[in-house]
């Protein structure tokens, strides 16, 4: 029997992702991410039947299909996260807290799937001196921020959590959850999901922060786009709030009011 061949994403369809990409959310998609991109868009391509990329990419051009236009952009801005990656930025938060003892607004701005909030919300509830803080949880991708709000992740990713925070600040599932857990309520409540595209001019009504995680996210935009969207956060911290980026990732000769305070952590000045 005969096996059908695999479509191919070609270069004018590629070209055509990438211009969708950078118009819908100012991400650039690179050359080496093309199979990657193939692989997550093949699924969709057998849902709807079609046969080729270049059907896939008539359809999303067409205005009826918004909804898959929307689709695409989750699919191919979802990054990989775990609880307490780079450690190293919680564990200066918790050295922080101590000298803060005032109320506290805290903006994890590219959350993913949620677990970069919930190990803010971990560390705040073991060493915050105020209990009134709050977390506002933002990301591209609907898809993403459900599972966010759900907070229901496998049980193997809470290898990372100090000894005792699991018991203290989750629930284990059983029945059909088991091997799974689920972020305790009292946490839940203080993280806010909102859909929030930092290409574009933030909500009138986004607020102040006195701490915002921007990790891992710049290195998908260019120097002109990272600067802009730095800039546009750095409005909505407070004076001496801080600046969290991946430590992958720079801010180096972005001409950016803050300063150095520790390894890709900044101040605003």
């Amino acid at each position: 029997m005969a096996v059908a061949s695999l479509p191919s994403l070609g270069d004018r369809e590629f070209s055509q992702l990438q211009r969708l990409m950078v118009d819908e959310s100012g991400i650039h998609m690179t050359e080496h991410k093309r199979p990657l991109i193939a692989g997550r868009l093949l699924r969709r391509l057998r849902i709807l039947g079609l046969h080729s990329y270049s059907e896939y990419m008539a359809l999303l051009e067409d205005k009826q299909h918004a909804d898959e236009r929307r689709l695409v952009i989750d699919l191919l801005t979802t990054n990989e996260t775990f609880f307490f990656r780079e450690p190293q930025h919680f564990t200066f938060l918790a050295n922080w807290l101590s000298t803060h003892r005032e109320p506290l607004r805290l903006w994890s701005a590219a959350c993913s799937s949620g677990e970069e909030p919930y190990s803010l919300a971990m560390v705040m509830a073991e060493h915050a001196t105020h209990k009134d803080w709050s977390i506002l949880a933002s990301d591209l991708s609907q898809r993403m921020l459900e599972k966010a709000s759900a907070a229901i992740y496998p049980l193997d990713e809470a290898k990372s959590f100090a000894a005792g925070w699991l018991k203290r600040h989750c629930r284990r599932g059983i029945g059909e959850y088991e091997g799974q857990f689920r972020i305790e309520p009292d946490l839940r409540a203080r993280v806010i999901t909102r859909e929030i595209n930092l290409m574009r001019p933030l909500p009138a009504d986004v607020g102040r922060y006195d701490i915002i995680f921007l990790r891992n996210v710049l290195i998908y935009f260019s120097p002109e786009d990272k600067r802009a969207i730095v800039a546009r956060l750095l409005q909505q911290l407070e004076p001496n709030g801080l600046l969290f980026v991946g430590h992958a990732e720079s801010l180096h000769g972005l001409d950016l009011p803050i300063s150095t305070v520790a390894p890709s952590v900044y101040q605003a000045r």
